[in-house]
């Protein structure tokens, strides 16, 4: 999963990544942390196997990563876009988190609107 945060006015690219079923790769910047499943309960760090939406591949939803409010839709219905296109912008905890496809296709169907809070996990946009 791919999205940007903003910090104090800064933004950072960020990816996360399930490596095997005990260990997820995060990459901030050019930074990369491996975290291991019992590390995960041992120090309670912020990226949980909670926090990592397990998706069905076979159907390009978009989910929102965390909770929050929405910002800004940068798409709409009917137009075709591309694998890494920037497609929300999503405020949480006094950031910016700017939602990422992984996929590309035609927008089939866009579930939120400006200001809408939402919940880790919630479909945000349906691609055909």
């Amino acid at each position: 999963m791919k999205l940007k945060i903003k910090v104090q006015g800064k933004e950072y690219p960020v990816e996360i990544e399930e490596l095997n079923k005990n260990e997820t790769k995060v990459k901030i910047g050019k930074k990369e942390f491996v975290f291991k499943e019992e590390e995960r309960e041992r120090k309670k760090i912020a990226v949980a196997k909670t926090s990592i939406p397990k998706r069905d591949f076979r159907t390009k939803e978009i989910k929102a990563p965390i909770s929050g409010t929405i910002s800004e839709v940068f798409i709409n219905e009917g137009e075709f876009i591309k694998k890494e296109t920037k497609v929300v912008s999503l405020s949480a905890m006094k950031m910016e988190n700017e939602i990422i496809s992984d996929f590309e296709g035609k927008v089939k169907k866009i579930f939120i609107k400006k200001e809408q809070k939402v919940n880790e996990g919630d479909v945000l946009i349906v691609l055909d």
